[in-house]
């Protein structure tokens, strides 16, 4: 049967949806004639538009998925306006079932194995199990699994964001306008998070770049941050730091496009984990992450072309009846200035 056209259920957040594009890439390869259609959420739809492996997005606001009638509503109009060949339900929540539910004809219909979904679902994969020893990006390529029964399926473990030259030279030339001298490196910083359990010691933080700025004085760094607190724990830093001339705090992406073109134009990441470092990974810069003790290196930092490392608890200490003897913030502060600058300066060396 020949496949024409695909619908990809991914909602949540940024980095969720950037590494579900290794998913639709490997869909575009093995299905080159059909039509990729990506169901996110709009407010990260922007990152999107440009993305040569999906045809079409399919977004619902935050009225329409906290309406349950209006979500109801689109759901269904979605699937009967376009016939699906395939439909992968890469949530299978109860709320995205209903994608299948509504269209029960489409001879593919592919989610994660649980109790609910198998009178929906004709195909499941338990890519939730936690003895797998796979990272989200390969979890994520279970789902293709079912369709090597039909077809010849071409994986790709590649996440990626583009950007159209016009907006990155824009933006470019917005930095330089700040100061950004290019024939230097260029270094974006995650120096806090949005959500503080994810946020590594800010002292430790700062004195990190004081190293950087110390000993690599070729270096530039950019503040990354999001309006509100974010900025304000970024700006005590830059004052504690006594606002060094290579520290860039003004540079700003007052959209997610702004922040694809920040990332392009950068030459390395070095920060927290999280949305900003999947974002530079997937436009192809290399990167050094720190992971919270909640979140898993060998799930959340994807092996691919592209160089990532990262350093978590585990890396520190070994056993886990060791860990479980400790409390998170110790667990968190076991991740040591000198650890991460060990491990950091090969990759700023290489700079």
């Amino acid at each position: 049967m020949e496949v024409k056209k695909i619908l990809v259920i991914r909602f949540r957040q940024i980095g969720d949806s950037i590494l579900a594009t290794a998913l639709c890439n490997s869909l575009k390869s093995s299905f080159p004639n059909a039509e990729v259609h990506f169901v996110i959420n709009s407010g990260i739809a922007p990152l999107y538009k440009d993305h040569p492996s999906i045809d079409r997005l399919i977004t619902f606001s935050k009225e329409e998925n906290k309406t349950f009638l209006k979500y109801i509503s689109k759901v269904w109009r979605t699937v009967h306006n376009e016939k699906y060949d395939i439909i992968i339900d890469m949530r299978s929540t109860i709320r995205t079932l209903l994608f299948s539910l509504f269209s029960l004809s489409t001879p593919w219909r592919i989610g994660k194995k649980k109790g609910y979904t198998y009178p929906v679902l004709n195909c499941s994969v338990d890519n939730d199990n936690s003895s797998l020893n796979l990272d989200m990006v390969k979890r994520d390529l279970m789902f293709l699994e079912p369709l090597e029964k039909g077809y010849d399926i071409k994986y790709r473990s590649d996440f990626s964001l583009f950007i159209k030259d016009e907006e990155n030279e824009r933006y470019r030339r917005y930095m330089k306008d700040e100061g950004i001298d290019f024939d230097k490196p260029v270094v974006l910083v995650g120096v806090t998070t949005k959500i503080l359990t994810k946020r590594w010691n800010i002292e430790f933080m700062k004195q990190v770049i004081e190293r950087i700025i110390k000993n690599y004085p070729e270096i530039q760094l950019v503040f990354n941050y999001a309006k509100g607190e974010e900025e304000m724990q970024a700006r005590e830093m830059f004052k504690q730091l006594s606002s060094p001339e290579r520290v860039k705090i003004d540079i700003k992406a007052s959209s997610l496009l702004e922040l694809v073109a920040l990332c392009n134009n950068s030459s390395f990441y070095f920060g927290n984990e999280g949305g900003a470092r999947h974002m530079i990974q997937a436009m192809g810069v290399p990167s050094f992450s720190i992971f919270s003790p909640k979140i898993s290196k060998a799930i959340w930092l994807p092996i691919n072309s592209v160089p990532a490392e990262g350093i978590e608890v585990s890396d520190i200490i070994k056993e886990k009846t060791d860990r479980d003897k400790h409390s998170y913030q110790d667990l968190f502060d076991a991740i040591s200035v000198d650890e991460v600058w060990n491990r950091l300066v090969p990759h700023l060396d290489r700079l």
